[in-house]
């Protein structure tokens, strides 16, 4: 189904229409799915376009695969069951006694995978602080170090780490950077165009966005030896993505410009309202001129500054956990970038080991109207302690 892209079009059209492409055999604009697990050979037992199984050969991913090496300015790109099996594929491409650096804050899943898992596997891993460059020079080893692991902006604190300068580093040591893009989306960053070499995507968050579909994605900048054993690990390991839900996937990215631009423009409003606030010692964002990391973020991201913040509120853990219980309109669920608003108290969720403050309450920003967003978290806080 491979056809090619006309790269003067903007992304947000390629979005909306999915690239354009129209089902070859009937004509259909809404793009088909393609549920079946295998495929008939011809007379001489030969592969039909090249499809035996549905493990890899699915036609439904391929729509959907392009797409988002498209918006992300790559080779190629994978789609897998989860945001963790995509990410598990990079590390687990690599070989027992690499040394990969990671950052302190970055999604918890992975970061319990590499202590839990990647060092009992064999892998070397050193953390060292998000958006820190001096500290992430010094922890990468040359001809050592193999990966250098980024999450732009970090979540749940929102740091910014320099990608062009990650990349520097990282290459100057013979390493990879990949970058965990989750929260930017590939409308606001792509850190492709600043030197990453692998991009990442919890596609269940903003790619999808409605809240209905577990699925990651992985991107490359180039098809090379270590892309073919990302491939041949998701294959071997099964870690694929549904047919229905690569489906829902793709018809989620359709509005994905619309919700990204939208919960970037009310996360924006509600980081400025609350910037000094009797009751918030802190606003987390990226958006506000007065974040530490801000004018690398205004670098790199593109027409905003997404739609996650966070606020540290005044009280400690209590306080905190008494304004999410307040709140009406933001509801107390896990993950972000779905259409409706969300609040997290994350050290809570984290557990006992979580280097997350334990007055921080992790906002994701939906479509809702952002007045009423704001109306809300000022009736929470006024009714905490």
């Amino acid at each position: 189904m491979a056809r090619d892209i006309d790269k003067s079009i903007k992304p947000a059209t390629l979005s909306a229409q999915a690239l354009g492409w129209l089902d070859p055999s009937t004509r259909a604009v809404a793009p088909p799915i393609h549920p079946s697990t295998n495929y008939a050979r011809d007379e001489n037992y030969a592969k039909f376009e090249n499809r035996a199984y549905t493990r890899d050969e699915n036609p439904t991913y391929e729509q959907l695969e392009a797409l988002l090496a498209a918006l992300e300015k790559g080779a190629a790109a994978m789609v897998f069951g989860s945001g963790m099996a995509s990410a598990t594929t990079v590390m687990m491409s690599l070989s027992p006694g690499d040394h990969v650096v990671a950052p302190t804050i970055m999604y918890f899943g992975l970061r319990n995978w590499l202590v839990n898992v990647g060092r009992r596997w064999g892998l070397e891993v050193d953390f060292v602080p998000p958006g820190d460059m001096v500290a992430l020079a010094n922890a990468v080893e040359k001809d050592k170090t193999r990966l250098v692991w980024i999450e732009t902006p970090a979540n749940p604190t929102w740091e910014v780490t320099d990608i062009e300068e990650a990349a520097r580093i990282a290459h100057d040591a013979g390493a990879i950077l990949g970058v965990d893009s989750t929260v930017a989306t590939p409308v606001l960053t792509n850190p492709i165009d600043f030197g990453a070499d692998i991009v990442m995507h919890s596609g269940t968050k903003y790619l999808n966005g409605h809240g209905d579909v577990l699925a990651g994605a992985l991107v490359t900048a180039r098809k090379d030896e270590l892309w073919n054993r990302m491939n041949y690990l998701r294959f071997e390991n099964g870690g694929m993505l549904g047919a229905f839900e690569a489906w829902l996937l793709l018809r989620g990215m359709r509005t994905l410009h619309l919700r990204v631009a939208q919960a970037s423009q009310s996360a924006l409003r509600i980081a400025e309202h609350f910037e000094n606030h009797p009751q918030v010692a802190a606003v987390l964002y990226p958006g506000l001129p007065t974040h530490e990391g801000h004018d690398i973020a205004a670098r790199q991201m593109n027409g905003g500054f997404g739609g996650m913040l966070s606020l540290r509120v005044k009280g400690g853990t209590d306080a905190a956990l008494e304004v999410a219980k307040a709140l009406k309109l933001f509801v107390s669920a896990t993950s972000l970038g779905g259409v409706e608003s969300l609040v997290e108290h994350r050290a809570t969720v984290e557990g006992p080991e979580s280097p997350v403050p334990d007055d921080l309450l992790r906002l994701s920003v939906g479509v809702e109207d952002a007045g009423d967003l704001i109306a809300d978290l000022e009736r929470a806080l006024a009714a905490s302690p």
